[in-house]
């Protein structure tokens, strides 16, 4: 396919679930910045798509609200005990975190050892398929996105600790089986990365603007070269915030 041929109504889907979870990821990564526990998206992401997996070994629907329920279990638990951790030992909870995402990618990949459809099962959970997605799929992660956005407007700063980790456990079961692990990754962290010098009236609205345009470039030349969509838009993702970090505004300037 060439661009004269593209048409956006073909993506139109995907970039409709790529919005759904900007509008909940980019508020959350800007405080996982804040809280300085960047990698607790992908332990939380990882911990949610062995969810997945044990579902899927279990013989549950894999279309079913069963694999959400168990997505969603495992993502609280994985957040329950992040709680806990934080509490206890929390001058090492960075570690920990690294640890639990290592212990629940390798689980996963146990399980599906002896699985003959084992390393696709994983490669859609990881790198996701989003060009794929349809309108019926997104009806349940927007009332999520609806649900999260409201919690975070209502307690804005307050949520606490552990208010913070389920609500985040929440955001990632809805998104890590529409996009996968590495785009729930790069949704949250990236654009809060571009926008850190930014002033704080700035910072939302540039990051929203780097997100719906890296998801919206990505899935566009993702289905014009024929490369795969999550990949091809963490790319532009990040590309798109390096020159937006470029051209912002710098320390001296802000002090």
């Amino acid at each position: 396919m060439n661009f004269d041929d593209f048409n956006f109504l073909i993506v139109l889907p995907a970039f409709v679930a790529g919005l759904l979870v900007l509008a909940t990821h980019i508020p959350l990564g800007a405080q996982v910045l804040r809280r300085g526990i960047v990698f607790i998206d992908l332990a939380i992401a990882q911990i949610a798509a062995l969810g997945v997996i044990v579902a899927s070994a279990l013989d549950f629907d894999p279309h079913g609200w069963t694999i959400q329920v168990a997505a969603g279990v495992a993502a609280v638990l994985g957040a329950l005990l992040l709680t806990w951790t934080e509490r206890r030992w929390p001058d090492v909870q960075e570690a920990q975190i690294g640890v639990l995402f290592v212990l629940a990618a390798t689980a996963g990949l146990l399980l599906l050892a002896h699985n003959p459809h084992g390393g696709e099962h994983l490669q859609d959970l990881l790198a996701g398929q989003i060009l794929w997605v349809s309108y019926d799929q997104l009806i349940m992660p927007a009332l999520g996105a609806v649900l999260i956005l409201a919690l975070l407007a209502l307690f804005r700063n307050r949520l606490g600790r552990l208010g913070f980790y389920l609500v985040f456990a929440l955001a990632v079961t809805a998104s890590v089986q529409l996009v996968g692990v590495y785009l729930v990754f790069a949704s949250l962290i990236v654009p809060s990365l571009a926008v850190r010098h930014y002033r704080d009236a700035r910072k939302l609205p540039v990051a929203y603007l780097v997100g719906v345009g890296g998801y919206a470039a990505g899935l566009v030349l993702s289905t014009v070269l024929d490369l795969p969509s999550g990949a091809l838009i963490v790319w532009c993702l990040a590309l798109l915030a390096m020159l937006v970090y470029a051209l912002g505004p710098n320390r001296s300037a802000l002090s």
